[in-house]
């Protein structure tokens, strides 16, 4: 079978930084950090999860809180007791354009006991970030991107994600048609040889991919091909053989698909995201 989250983390990385190991005691706001999300993992205690002022979660468990793109949230523990997390920030390579990020919900809450495979994984890295070994924040740096991938084969296979791309990639035949655009963008996919890839029908592939993915097939293929361009523009790469490594025959036509995606063109997005990433220095 082959590999759905290869190509996807093959081509846009995700990387986690820690920055808490300990006990959070009484109200905690934590703001939204540019260009970042955070994951949390509660060892023990309970927090209330507060978004604009609302309780969205009480949590009584071990739990994990992942908020993949910016989002300022509050934790309310016990002002005497309170609750003891881990948490990192998490930076998927293009931002709010990366497809694994914008395929999630804004905020995901699970006990740590219905993620399936991750124990040992968090056995380890709650030793770690309770200790002070050599080494601890680059450990655990690299155990929680192992955790990501984790929830990341969770959330395909537990159906709780329903339309989008992750939910196609739970889907036993879409996922042979996604990989299959996912490792081979160039080439000049019709709806035939997807359906083909699938095993499917055209007309029953075609009906699927759009209820399941939430857009059409060669929708999802352009939004694909240009997020790769996005984040080949973002390395310096030149934009004639851009063009041509994501499927557009020429500049010109990579250009016009680029505009009525973003309404500017590749150099003006290219520009923006150089002057965004400076000033944030």
């Amino acid at each position: 079978m082959a590999d759905r989250l290869a190509s996807l983390l093959g081509n846009f990385a995700m990387n986690a930084r820690i920055f808490h190991a300990g006990a959070l005691c009484g109200i905690n706001d934590l703001p939204a950090q540019e260009g970042m999300g955070q994951l949390h993992l509660i060892r023990a205690g309970a927090v209330d999860v507060m978004h604009d002022g609302s309780t969205v979660a009480h949590v009584t468990e071990p739990s994990l809180l992942f908020y993949p793109l910016p989002m300022a949230h509050r934790f309310r523990t016990d002002p005497e007791r309170g609750a003891d997390f881990v948490c990192a920030h998490i930076a998927f390579e293009g931002g709010a354009g990366n497809p694994i990020a914008t395929a999630l919900p804004p905020f995901i809450c699970r006990p740590l006991s219905a993620l399936e495979g991750v124990e040992p994984i968090l056995n380890l890295l709650f030793a770690e970030a309770f200790a002070q070994h050599c080494g601890r924040d680059a450990v655990l740096d690299r155990l929680f991107e192992i955790v990501l991938i984790q929830v990341l084969r969770n959330l395909m296979e537990d159906g709780s994600i329903r339309v989008g791309m992750l939910a196609g990639m739970g889907h036993p035949r879409l996922r042979l048609a996604l990989v299959a655009m996912h490792e081979q963008p160039a080439h000049a996919w019709s709806l035939e040889e997807l359906a083909a890839q699938a095993g499917m029908s055209r007309s029953v592939f075609a009906n699927t991919f759009r209820d399941r993915v939430g857009c059409t097939p060669g929708v999802y293929l352009q939004r694909w091909r240009i997020g790769l361009a996005q984040r080949a523009l973002l390395q310096g790469r030149p934009l004639k053989l851009i063009a041509i490594e994501v499927g557009y025959g020429s500049e010109a036509a990579f250009s016009r698909a680029f505009k009525a995606s973003y309404g500017v063109s590749p150099r003006q997005w290219q520009g923006e995201r150089q002057g965004s990433a400076m000033a944030a220095r």
